[in-house]
């Protein structure tokens, strides 16, 4: 007998922040037409981690379909603007380059561009593969400009994302989801209360008595779990195999200089570290392996690279990379860091937290859901994780330093099969192979192997078709068009001052 499926009235939402709100804001505008009660339980005593301040462009995409424009959020959330990622001593010592928002070059209809750079890498006249990226260059240049609705040519093609205030952005969230009719209760869950018979979620009761029920629980508790560890027991995997950092200390400190438009990974001895420009401010953190560096040193390694004074005490947080078992089990929907957690090395945290979103919402379209539509969800899910995990891997395994027993380490460790089969494919034909739920494309797997020179041994043969000449005459054509988009910008502060400066600094 095929399952029954269950109707869902009431969503309960446990935990704010970035992903509670956000999940908030997301699902009472889907619905704002269908019978659904949301209600969100936090405790106004109880902090978040709130680190979480870069972004990928995905976000552009999720406050657009709540009506958001992305000035408007530059302005509330005293947000900058990100082309990319600077990947400061990773593949050697005083070495860096950079992960645009972006495409490289102009190719054909049957030959990619890498295949024609890769063919032009072999004469005297080469020229580095990230002097075709118009993103690189503008992060290079720390400039920016909006980018053309009409673009004449793949030349003029980048994407961009945010540097944002976590905290003012859960706030706009917050402010959009309670508009939209989402119910706030504001107190310390103490008792989870779980279904003799079935195992599903009941109600959570409040410090004060209350008791809230729901038929759909989704659990944004963050690395705590209240409702997917702690009351349903869904294991987790572990993944410090391959990931080798287990904690961060982060603190917030004055800028000291115009806000970048993007963001720097600096490689330490154990580790990395942040910097993450807001208009009023500035985010750091090192994210380390404790089993290569002590605590203490950590946090000096860190205060030794922040030039602004420190604008309160150091948090400190520990972590395991993975993924739950199950991030949907029985009525419980695990949604942020409940779910998983890997390094925000590339910035991945809120994009998880989108993915999750977008597929809850194809779930219950109909306010319906059995375990079939769970399985399903689940599966996906374990996907988006392990495609992130390898490209996060890939970084660290890529490196080509040996001053330390960490990065040495690093270069010894046996990739998953999915990672080493993408790699070898690379280095054998220079083609990207495409797997389902990649949150990276193409563009971006080339500029971490262009990054830690790692080039295949052929190329698409179809690329020898044009003659060298005018291969080598077209590519300059490219730089120039690129130098000319790049002169004609703004500076990345005063694109912010003349669109989008945060209120509170125009009130200073």
């Amino acid at each position: 007998m095929k399952e029954q499926k269950k109707h869902v009235n009431s969503i309960v939402i446990v935990g704010g922040g970035t992903a509670g709100w956000m999940t908030a804001a997301a699902l009472s505008h889907h619905f704002t037409k269908k019978d659904v009660n949301i209600t969100l339980v936090e405790s106004s005593q109880i902090g978040t981690i709130g680190v979480g301040e870069a972004t990928i462009p995905t976000l552009r995409r999720f406050y657009g379909k709540l009506g958001l424009t992305d000035l408007d959020v530059l302005k509330a959330t005293a947000a900058t603007c990100k082309l990319g990622i600077e990947f400061q001593d990773w593949h050697k010592l005083d070495n860096s380059f950079i992960h645009p928002f972006g495409i490289y070059g102009q190719g054909t209809k049957d030959v990619d561009f890498h295949h024609y750079w890769l063919r032009h890498k072999q004469t005297d006249k080469a020229s580095p593969f990230a002097d075709f990226s118009l993103g690189v260059q503008l992060a290079k240049e720390n400039k920016f400009a909006l980018p053309s609705t009409k673009p004449e040519s793949q030349l003029e093609i980048f994407d961009w994302a945010l540097h944002f205030d976590a905290a003012l952005f859960a706030k706009l969230m917050r402010e959009y989801s309670e508009n939209n009719g989402t119910n706030l209760i504001d107190g310390k869950i103490v008792d989870v209360v779980t279904c003799e018979e079935s195992g599903t979620i009941k109600q959570v009761v409040l410090e004060n008595n209350m008791i809230v029920e729901g038929d759909l629980f989704i659990d944004c508790s963050g690395f705590k779990g209240l409702l997917i560890d702690k009351a349903l027991n869904v294991g987790y995997q572990d993944w410090s195999d391959w990931l080798f950092c287990d904690r961060a200390v982060a603190v917030q400190s004055e800028s000291t200089s115009a806000p970048s438009a993007r963001t720097v990974s600096k490689a330490h001895q154990a580790g990395w570290q942040w910097k993450i420009p807001l208009q009023h401010r500035q985010g750091n953190g090192h994210v380390y392996a404790s089993n290569y560096i002590d605590d203490q040193s950590a946090l000096d390694t860190l205060i030794a690279n922040i030039d602004g004074k420190l604008l309160h005490d150091p948090r400190s947080f520990t972590f395991t990379p993975g993924r739950r078992e199950k991030a949907w089990h029985k009525n419980c929907v695990a949604i942020g860091l409940s779910s998983g957690f890997l390094e925000p090395l590339e910035s991945t945290s809120i994009a998880l937290v989108e993915t999750a979103i977008e597929k809850l919402i194809q779930s219950l379209d109909t306010l319906n859901y059995n375990s079939d539509t769970a399985e399903q969800f689940n599966q996906k899910t374990v996907l988006e994780y392990e495609r992130v995990r390898d490209f996060l891997i890939l970084h660290y395994q890529s490196t080509q330093r040996t001053d330390s027993p960490f990065w040495r380490d690093c270069q010894q460790m046996k990739l998953p099969e999915m990672l080493q089969e993408k790699v070898d494919i690379y280095k054998q034909t220079g083609e990207i192979k495409r797997y389902p739920f990649e949150i990276f494309g193409k563009d971006s797997w080339l500029a971490i192997f262009d990054g830690f020179e790692i080039y295949p041994q052929s190329y698409n043969k179809k690329a020898d078709n044009m003659p060298i000449e005018y291969l080598n005459k077209s590519l300059h054509y490219m730089q120039q068009r690129i130098s000319h988009s790049v002169n004609n910008a703004l500076s990345h502060g005063e694109f912010l001052k003349k669109h989008c400066q945060f209120e509170a600094i125009i009130k200073s």
